[in-house]
């Protein structure tokens, strides 16, 4: 780990000599002065927010031990530790030096707190190089950020850099009477196609391919058990046959971060319905909106109860999603329209796994919320490995919708709502059967980015990642160019899979 407390040079021997105040931390090299009072958490999120505006970033590697012992403190005391080379992010055969690492942490751990193997919390993440445990002492987090075995540490249980520490951001199961000016109709009668396939050729697509063999993995929050067109009754009808919807849950509904209650695999906020629907919604005679390839299988992962990941379990959750879809041969595409507004270590891991298995991953580049709103693109957009995308309106000069990100970071964009503030959304099925809402926003940009890639990979199954992802920068408006706000821009779906 990089040495990020420069005060401490080596930690051999630590003794505590309490004052009224502060604590005196006496190393071999040097004594090393800090106030036995923790930050609050107004002072937390201030250094948080500075940070932000600052660099437009936050990294809790850059602060000093008394900031992250503060932030365990209102966060359940639990630590996300990265262990091993920089870089080594995950291991899927035995590795002996990793494992003396990652057992010489525990005991460090163990000797600091002073706490019996009984009363010792402890989850270590089979495939990535990271574990989850409980500490309580400053001591521990210096001798920590010291260790020569650390990529990183994170207070992942602190989650108070928001009005609420449970929220329900991009949640919406109410259905929505839907305009007949925003959709047109196909066979089978009255399928319903959302006015914005149609900026992006994704109907005359349909001549080529409908996605057929290819596997969409969705991480998100799930998809609804009320939405038959989503489930296994429903989802082969019409012009949808052979395929397959397969549902998993990895995020756990618990106020304690050590708990094992999972929430199951159904969505309860609604907005995991929207991106399945808008991805793979069947072609059929119910007169509900059709997804963009909808001959695709869909594997919906619940990992998340909402589009913000500032909960422990959110971020366990789909970091456990990641590595799960990564694992399965049949998945090629990864849509996760889902984020926070800066990395989180053990997420960063799960997506290098799944990028090393050779998938092609999709993240929204952000949909504003009061609490996303005027940050530019959000993780784990930001990262290299993934694809990032944004919404923006149909006007003829490029403008980001109004609730939409953009930036350097953007790959593509995709039309989601009128230009001058015209009301104008896609309507997709609703968290009912037999309903239909609106939604937008980078999230639906995405999740339409990611149907087109089904499109692609559908009509050349041999392909790589690497020429899927070329011919969707050879269809986009601007390529060879890149637009340092919208990246390659809007993506031509017919021109894609000719």
């Amino acid at each position: 780990m990089k040495k990020i407390n420069s005060l401490v040079m080596l930690l051999l021997v630590i003794t505590i000599v309490s004052c009224s105040k502060d604590a005196v931390i006496q190393t071999e090299s040097e004594v090393v002065q800090f106030s036995e009072t923790p930050l609050t958490i107004d002072q937390i999120n201030q250094e948080i927010t500075e940070s932000l505006d600052d660099s437009g970033d936050f990294d809790w590697n850059k602060q000093d031990a008394h900031f992250l012992w503060s932030a365990l403190g209102h966060g359940q005391n639990v630590l996300t530790i990265g262990y091993g080379n920089e870089g080594q992010s995950f291991s899927e055969a035995f590795d002996r030096e990793l494992e003396e690492k990652k057992n010489n942490l525990l005991a460090l751990i163990k000797d600091q707190e002073e706490v019996s193997k009984e009363d010792f919390k402890f989850r270590a993440d089979e495939i990535l190089t990271v574990f989850d445990v409980e500490v309580t002492k400053i001591e521990t987090v210096i001798a920590l950020m010291e260790s020569d075995y650390v990529r990183y540490l994170e207070p992942n249980g602190y989650n108070q850099y928001t009005v609420e520490q449970k929220s329900s951001s991009g949640c919406d199961t109410e259905g929505a009477s839907i305009s007949a000016a925003h959709y047109s109709t196909i066979s089978p009668n009255n399928a319903q196609v959302s006015w914005h396939f149609d900026e992006h050729n994704i109907p005359q697509a349909w001549n080529q391919s409908t996605g057929s063999g290819v596997t969409i993995g969705l991480i998100d929050t799930g998809v609804s058990k009320s939405q038959l067109l989503l489930n296994s009754s429903g989802i082969n009808d019409g012009y949808s046959s052979g395929r397959t919807v397969e549902k998993y849950g990895t995020f756990i509904d618990s106020n304690w971060w050590w708990s094992s209650n999972y929430d199951g695999e159904h969505d309860k906020c609604g907005h995991g319905t929207a991106m399945g629907s808008t991805m793979a919604s069947p072609r059929n005679d119910n007169g509900m909106p059709v997804g963009v390839a909808y001959n695709a299988n869909l594997v919906a992962y619940r990992a998340t109860e909402d589009v913000l990941l500032n909960d422990y379990h959110e971020r366990k959750g789909v970091s456990d999603a990641l590595t799960q879809l990564g694992d399965r041969s049949d998945v090629k595409i990864i849509s996760m329209s889902i984020g926070y507004v800066w990395s989180i270590g053990n997420i960063e891991d799960a997506v290098e796994y799944a990028y090393s298995k050779g998938k092609l991953i999709f993240a929204a580049g952000g949909t504003s919320t009061s609490f996303t709103n005027g940050y530019g693109v959000i993780f784990p957009a930001t990262m290299d490995e993934t694809i990032a995308v944004t919404g923006v309106t149909d006007g003829s000069s490029y403008e980001r919708c109004d609730v939409c990100h953009s930036g350097s970071k953007i790959d593509f964009t995709i039309i989601m709502e009128g230009d001058n503030d015209t009301s104008k959304a896609p309507p997709v099925l609703g968290f009912n059967n037999g309903e239909r809402r609106y939604t937008g926003g980078s999230s639906v940009a995405t999740a339409t980015t990611a149907g087109i890639a089904a499109l692609i990979w559908s009509k050349y199954p041999s392909w790589s990642r690497t020429q899927v992802l070329n011919r969707l920068k050879e269809s986009a408006e601007f390529y060879p160019s890149k637009n340092g706000s919208f990246g390659y821009g809007n993506i031509d779906a017919l021109e894609a899979v000719q």
